[in-house]
């Protein structure tokens, strides 16, 4: 049984609840850190939304949810529902812009402290449109409720900001009504057990942390792809892109943990401090030339696993002739003694060939061949594979020699696999998220100095992309790897990308398996 005795009980309070986040993420994960026993037994959940529905056809809309996204059976939820739900003891009905429903909330807040006999962590989650962020903040701040920065905190959905200024003011925003100690700036990829675990095999084992630089890496490829397309997010993704929504945040994230020193502690300001040591060390691109460190695309028309997509342009709530990117794939450079010179190649897309998001570390060659070249034909440098998603695991190639009498080279890989090993599927992000938002533990989540630099490095290239528009869009097939510029991307270098060939076995499955 997990420990949950030193935990305050918390009182989550959703703004957005009536939404699609808090009905497939939110609920669900806190329903299973509930049946796992995560959680206190003295926690409450608060839910405001502008819908009016009363506190019953809630909470049925919120088990339906449960059923079909939790990791539980139905079986499971029947019978833990009727105890789960008397923590969803309220739903508060509001208008954001009137201050009176604030004094209502901390109304609810005081009550429960008074029934509970002790003062409980509060937690504000707005899982909302980022044009409500500011206008709830401030309602908090006014309503006295920001004030006790050891037990009220606030939790911020990205993305954070449009750019560097419009991040910059949204944090100055925030960190005038909060202490950036309280703020909780979430970005679920950060909560997935393979990008956590990135920490635990470079810094828990002697093995790889000595030949983890310069001397003995070649270069570096993040994928991100997904077999999806904008579905309903449209109107959100034409005003974003493929650079603002992934690589600012998600691919960046992954970047810094590969490339990050080692920390001193796991305390969660050391480890945010590494990552923003990398941020500042990526290579400035000029705008001007932006064009030979980033590509971009936009998907057309294809066939995925055999069914016919419709391209971008066609989707709902997307411009006839939007220029907006659906694929990107930049080079990236650290510029630190472990990196110099190492370049790192980001990619990620909408209607790609298949789901995967992985790393692939790929070594040098031996400094010198002694073998025969007859022992060599099928010789091939060393690799590791970091798969976060799907088939979550690690699988390193190397060479070992046929069996027979003469010298000839084979490459094999070793693998990890985690289901296989652990005999369970991991937690959801948010499981892992949630949990720490309400003990406390900001590792990971972002900071706002973080943010900021992340956003400065790609401001560039999206200064580059405004000031002139693509040549031609669409340019990829959905159900491809993208548009044939990122091949001409990594080409130049004399490299390609790896993720179409290497270990789309990884348990024996098939290139077309989501």
């Amino acid at each position: 049984m997990p420990q949950t005795e030193q935990m305050n009980p918390p009182v989550l309070t959703i703004f957005g609840a009536g939404g699609d986040l808090t009905w497939r993420k939110l609920i669900p994960a806190i329903f299973n850190l509930y049946v796992e026993e995560w959680l206190p037994e003295r926690f409450a959940i608060i839910g405001v939304d502008r819908k009016e529905v009363s506190l019953e056809d809630f909470q049925d809309r919120l088990k339906e949810g449960i059923i079909k996204f939790s990791r539980r059976s139905e079986q499971e939820v029947d019978q833990a529902w009727d105890d789960f739900k008397n923590h969803l003891n309220h739903y508060l009905q509001a208008d954001f812009k009137n201050a009176d429903n604030f004094d209502k909330l901390k109304d609810i807040l005081e009550d429960q402290d008074k029934a509970w006999g002790t003062k409980a962590d509060r937690v504000f989650y707005l899982a909302t449109p980022p044009g409500l962020v500011e206008l709830i903040t401030k309602q908090l701040g006014q309503a006295n409720l920001t004030d006790e920065r050891d037990r009220e905190r606030i939790v911020v959905e990205k993305p954070f900001g449009h750019d560097l200024e419009s991040a910059k003011a949204l944090n100055q925003m925030l960190t005038s009504v909060f202490d950036e100690c309280q703020i909780y700036r979430i970005d679920h990829y950060l909560g997935k057990e393979t990008v956590q675990n990135i920490l635990a095999f470079r810094f828990a084992n002697a093995l790889f942390e000595p030949i983890w630089d310069r001397r003995y890496i070649d270069h570096i490829q993040i994928t991100v792809a997904e077999s999806v397309g904008v579905e309903h997010r449209g109107a959100y993704y034409d005003q974003a892109g493929a650079l603002r929504d992934m690589v600012q945040n998600h691919l960046l994230q992954i970047l810094c943990l590969i490339a990050m020193e080692a920390p001193v502690s796991f305390e969660d300001n050391e480890i945010r401090s590494k990552k923003v040591d990398v941020l500042r060390a990526i290579r400035s691109i000029p705008v001007e030339r932006a064009h030979e460190y980033a590509v971009r695309g936009q998907y057309e028309t294809g066939w995925i696993r055999g069914n016919r997509v419709e391209a971008y342009r066609n989707e709902p709530d997307v411009a006839d002739d939007s220029q907006r990117e659906t694929f990107t794939a930049v080079k990236f450079f650290v510029d630190n003694w472990r990196w110099q010179d190492v370049p790192f190649y980001l990619r990620t897309g909408k209607r790609m060939k298949r789901k995967v998001s992985e790393v692939i570390i790929q070594f040098k060659p031996v400094p010198h061949q002694s073998f025969p070249n007859s022992a060599v034909v099928d010789w091939q440098p060393n690799r590791l594979l970091i798969r976060i998603q799907p088939q979550e695991g690690i699988l390193l190639r190397f060479q070992v020699k046929q069996p027979g009498p003469n010298m000839r080279m084979s490459t094999q890989e070793m693998r990890f696999c985690y289901q296989e090993a652990f005999k369970s599927l991991p937690p959801e992000a948010y499981e892992t998220l949630l949990l720490d938002i309400f003990q406390g533990d900001a590792t990971l989540f972002m900071r706002a100095d973080q943010v900021e630099a992340a956003w400065k490095v790609v401001m560039p290239i999206l200064e580059a992309w405004e000031s002139t528009p693509p040549v031609k869009f669409p340019n990829y097939e959905a159900g491809t790897w993208g548009p044939e510029a990122a091949e001409g991307l990594i080409a130049k270098d004399g490299r390609s990308w790896l993720s179409s060939r290497f270990s789309e076995n990884m348990q024996g499955e098939d290139s077309s398996t989501e």
